[in-house]
Formats: C-alpha cells, structure tokens, sequence
C-alpha cells in the first residue's frame, strides 16, 4: 500500500482534530489551561519511530489500547518523564523524580489519563467518519520504548508493517510536555479510513 501527499493530509487532518481533543480533556482533568502546538504527523516504519521517540533505551510510560468495529488496530500512547510528572503533581501533589518510584495509585491515575486522551482521539475519528469504533481497557507499562514497541509489533502481526506518528507538544504554564501517539491500524483498516474520506488505495 502506497500512500500519496493526499492520502497524509488527510491522516494529519485526523490527528489534528484528535489532538485538540485530547488537550480539552486534559486540561479539563487537570484543572489547568493546556495549550499547543499543531502536532506533527507523519507515516513512519518502526526504526523511524524509535529514533523519534529519543532511541530505543529511553524509558517511558506506555498504554496500549485495542481498537475494533468498523476499524480495528491498536494505539500505543507514549508519555516521557516530564508529562507523567506534570499529570502526578496535578492531580496528587506527588513529585516523580524516577519512573521506578511510581506507586500502584498514580499508575492506575496515569491509566485513566490515557484512556480518556485516547478516547478523544477515537471518537474524534468516530466523528469525522461516521463508524463505529470501540476500545479496550487499557494496558499500561513502564519500560523502555524499544522494548514497548516491540513487544506491541510481536503481539499484533496483522497490524500494518507502518505507523501513524502523532507527536504533540503542550505548554502548561511554566512547561513544556511532549506525548506521543502510535496508531497503527491493520492495512484492511487503514484502506476503509481513506476511503470514508472519497481517497481510493
């Protein structure tokens, strides 16, 4: 499957719309004004994510969703240190110097977290699309990102051999946070999504 000019906009459109929604939702969470940025997107394979994501050693927070109905895949949404901190001190006060401090509380705050965010996202693709897309509990792991990404690769064969790469950036007063958004639906899936936008594969 060989995507045009065309065929990215459209994905860049999507992830647009996801993300200002899942700024909303967090900023509702927090209590706090969240602005940002325009997010990147891109198609990338995976040795390119890896090397977006700060190489394969870097340790982050990963929630992996199952997607399925009129689409099926999966999202792997990473967070870095910096975003976590900013989500635990907000919430609980808590301050995370390492990810290996992280109690079983803030981990299951940090699971909601990313199941509303992620949740923005799919309604937002529901939305534009007219389909009906569902999501499993999420999964959450702290680990570093090559290892995530492999063990989501290993588990979920049928998934696109690319990935649709979201990368956003948000202020929060004093802060900068990044988060990142893998989408990678199934290629069947990723056909019929263009196609509820009238761009034939």
């Amino acid at each position: 499957m060989e995507l045009n000019e065309i065929h990215i906009d459209v994905l860049k459109e999507i992830g647009n719309i996801g993300a200002g929604n899942a700024a909303t939702s967090l900023s509702q969470m927090l209590s706090k004004r969240i602005d940002m940025n325009v997010p990147e997107v891109s198609l990338l394979n995976y040795n390119d994510v890896i090397n977006s994501i700060g190489g394969a050693e870097n340790v982050v927070v990963g929630i992996l969703v199952s997607f399925n109905g009129d689409i099926e895949g999966i999202i792997l949404f990473l967070l870095k240190k910096e975003f976590v901190h900013l989500i635990l001190n907000s919430l609980m006060g808590t301050e995370l110097n390492n990810f290996e401090e992280i109690s079983e509380m803030e981990m299951s705050a940090l699971s909601e977290i990313g199941n509303i965010m992620v949740s923005s996202y799919v309604n937002s693709i529901s939305t534009l699309t007219n389909m009906v897309i569902d999501i499993t509990v999420p999964s959450l792991n702290v680990d570093m990102s090559g290892a995530l990404l492999d063990a989501v690769t290993a588990e979920f064969a049928e998934v696109a051999d690319r990935v649709i790469f979201i990368k956003e950036k948000y202020f929060c007063q004093e802060e900068t946070i990044y988060s990142h958004m893998l989408l990678l639906p199934s290629s069947a899936s990723l056909e019929i999504l263009l196609k509820r936008f009238g761009i034939d594969i």
